[in-house]
């Protein structure tokens, strides 16, 4: 059994995550602002003893006894950080800066989440941890990519220059219950618009492609992640290499919900990747791992949870 931290434990991931953790038996402390999370994920947790819950925000110093730390704390669709760009970047470089501290005084092994908009707008495809990406430094999205840009930065440096115990684990797009009904991504936007039978928005052309990973395969290569060799410090690409284009999303969801919307089309917001599908070979080698949860029956699952929630 450990002491576990998990930061952001009551949003979308930190949520499933933290189920994990406590169900694998150990001592889990759940922080959150609530500023994307919400009590309601991590509700049916809080009678369990090995389950803490304590509101805080991770750009001020937490002061606790861990064993390992997961820092998923940021909010992480484009309509909810472009919100605060300026406390988006304070989130992922403040609290990387946090995070790394408490786990250089305690001794903890820590994990980033990082996400694959490192990569920016990719130039190649599919991309691969040594493609140092195609960002824009300065656009609306900036704040996040840039932000998460930085965070893997100052890792590497307190790897190298403190000896922390890091791990660094870029995160595709991954969907599954809990996701925010307004949280903007393109999943949980089609089901929600599908299943209220109104018109499907599709920006561009629909011909941009994206991959989604299951929720439950995502926690399954982050705990494989967390609990590899120390010496495997990443950065790893963590999703599935099967994409779609956003056209072909929407058709699939219309017909797994049995609604009659239609399709309309806007125009594509400043930075939009065209593409974004990830070389998972080193997962697979130095993990074992790789998703095993289908487009389809992972889609059915989600949209069951949207009836509900909705």
């Amino acid at each position: 059994m450990s002491k576990i931290l998990v930061t952001g434990g009551a949003g979308f991931l930190g949520s499933h995550l933290c189920d994990r953790l406590v169900g694998d038996g150990h001592d889990v402390l759940c922080v959150d602002n609530y500023f994307t999370g919400s009590k309601r994920n991590i509700a049916h947790l809080m009678g369990n003893p090995m389950f803490e819950l304590l509101r805080h925000d991770v750009t001020f110093p937490l002061y606790v006894e861990v064993d390992q730390i997961y820092n998923l704390a940021c909010p992480a669709s484009p309509s909810h950080y472009q919100h605060d760009p300026v406390q988006t970047t304070k989130t992922s470089v403040h609290g990387a800066i946090n995070m790394l501290g408490l786990a250089k005084r305690v001794g903890a092994r820590i994990l980033q989440a990082s996400t694959s908009e490192v990569y920016g707008d990719p130039q190649v495809n599919p991309q691969p941890e040594g493609y140092w990406g195609h960002v824009n430094p300065v656009g609306v999205r900036s704040c996040y990519d840039e932000g998460k840009r930085c965070a893997e930065t100052l890792f590497f440096d307190y790897y190298r220059q403190h000896d922390v115990g890091i791990k660094v684990m870029r995160i595709f797009n991954t969907y599954g219950p809990r996701m925010l009904a307004n949280d903007g991504r393109v999943v949980s936007n089609f089901i929600v618009q599908a299943l209220r039978g109104e018109p499907i928005t599709i920006f561009g052309d629909g011909q941009q492609t994206r991959s989604f990973c299951y929720v439950d395969d995502l926690i399954e290569g982050m705990v494989r992640f967390m609990e590899s060799p120390h010496t495997f410090t990443g950065p790893v690409n963590v999703g599935n290499p099967a994409d779609i284009t956003m056209v072909e999303l929407a058709e699939s969801i219309i017909e797994l919900t049995g609604t009659e919307s239609q399709l309309v089309f806007k125009d594509l917001p400043s930075d939009d990747p065209k593409q974004r599908r990830p070389d998972i070979s080193l997962a697979r080698s130095e993990l074992g791992w790789e998703p095993s949860v289908p487009l389809g029956p992972g889609l059915t699952r989600t949209i069951e949870y949207f009836k509900e929630a909705l």
